[in-house]
């Protein structure tokens, strides 16, 4: 699984932009980054890269505040909930944006009204994986046909109840006309073991997660849910590539500020997330941990959060998942 050491490690050295201070308007004092998932996994180290290195860009501390559960809606609660005046910023996964509405009865707040994007910040994919020592599988296809002759079908693992694992596993399952069974973890940390002991046996889990045991050989990569190939990993097919078209799918990121923050502000720190991107150190290392460093306007993201909307509305009714 990635640790908190190893992305930690990818951040090394990402801090040579120049230090540009704030030529009047915003930031003039200290700001507040919401992160809605616990200290020490990949999303809350990736946001702490990005705030060293925007710091001395923006000429102001950049204080990361954790603030996790009910799938990140406390976060973003409190994100949208914030005084508009720039000096609250929180990051938004495609699941607050385009799942959640879906996924969940009654929500504390309206993506669509309360956050105003400011940019997409990085690509997480899914890779289709099994266990080299417990199934016989080579391919997607291989796979797909050893699920359908298996009484039941193929169990799959996930980080819990409406994630993109849990969604994308159901959609897959779905698409290909083998009955999966969904088994919620926590993490990685736990659907991992579950796999390499025998116990579970496919998983659509973000890339990031399973980058050392695809290395090590313990685990078979049969297929990744983005795009293109991933550059530094790229015997692995993606999913129309493996005979599944499409089947693209992100875990992205990125950045949102309460609906109502000054334009000034919003263009201010998007223009900052361009420069840190700009940056091939920073690129070159979040390939290395399975995520891909990327920048977008904000009518962008939310022209992406927009567009995905049907995918993951499909994805959240197949799956039958519903939070009261």
């Amino acid at each position: 699984m990635t640790t908190r050491r190893t992305l930690l490690a990818a951040g090394a050295g990402l801090l040579a932009a120049p230090a540009v201070h704030a030529q009047g308007g915003w930031p003039t004092r200290t700001v507040r980054v919401i992160v809605p998932w616990p200290p020490g996994g990949s999303t809350d180290v990736l946001v702490r890269i990005y705030c060293e290195m925007l710091q001395p860009i923006l000429g102001q501390t950049l204080v990361v505040e954790n603030r996790a559960g009910a799938g990140g809606n406390i976060g973003l609660d409190a994100v949208a909930k914030a005084t508009p005046d720039g000096y609250t910023i929180g990051i938004a996964s495609i699941g607050h944006l385009s799942i959640n509405p879906y996924l969940y009865a009654r929500l504390p707040y309206d993506p669509a009204k309360d956050l105003l994007p400011v940019g997409v910040a990085w690509d997480l994919p899914n890779v289709a994986v099994v266990a080299s020592q417990h199934n016989p599988s080579r391919t997607l296809q291989e796979f797909i046909a050893w699920g359908k002759a298996k009484r039941g079908g193929f169990t799959y693992g996930s980080p819990g109840v409406g994630t993109t694992p849990h969604l994308s596993g159901a959609l897959f399952a779905s698409r290909v006309g083998v009955e999966g069974t969904h088994v919620p973890f926590r993490g990685a940390a736990q659907t991992i073991p579950a796999m390499l002991s025998g116990d579970l046996d496919f998983a659509l889990d973000n890339l990031a997660s399973y980058v050392p045991v695809i290395q090590e050989g313990r685990m078979r990569a049969l297929a990744i849910t983005s795009a293109e190939r991933w550059p530094t990993m790229p015997d692995i097919p993606t999913m129309a590539e493996a005979g599944v078209p499409n089947f693209v799918v992100s875990s992205w990121q990125g950045f949102v500020f309460p609906a109502g923050t000054p334009r000034a502000a919003v263009d201010r720190l998007n223009g900052a997330l361009r420069r840190v991107v700009g940056e091939q150190s920073l690129k070159d290392r979040f390939l290395r941990v399975g995520a891909q460093a990327v920048w977008s306007t904000p009518e962008e993201m939310t022209a992406r959060a927009d567009r995905e909307k049907p995918m993951w509305q499909e994805a959240v009714r197949v799956s039958g998942a519903r939070v009261e």
